[in-house]
């Protein structure tokens, strides 16, 4: 089964997950997260990746998403 989601149990020492992997699965994480509540071989995070780049990417994917929502539901007072 091919899925956009983290977790692929059956990845290969030479296919790990890298910068832009991490990018997306950060951006991916709630709707990752709420599929994980019913679905126990999903994870939020990707176990078979490339180190630090991954981090890196998984953490501006999460920051980009959250606060990009954060910001649309502020208000500015003039």
């Amino acid at each position: 089964m091919v899925s956009c989601l983290p977790v692929n149990h059956n990845a290969i020492e030479n296919n790990l997950a890298g910068f832009w992997k991490g990018l997306w699965h950060g951006f991916i994480v709630l709707f990752t997260f709420i599929v994980s509540l019913f679905n126990k071989n999903i994870g939020i995070y990707e176990i078979n990746n490339s180190g630090a780049l991954y981090n890196l990417g998984y953490v501006l994917g999460v920051s980009i998403f959250f606060s990009g929502s954060g910001r649309a539901s502020h208000k500015s007072k003039k």
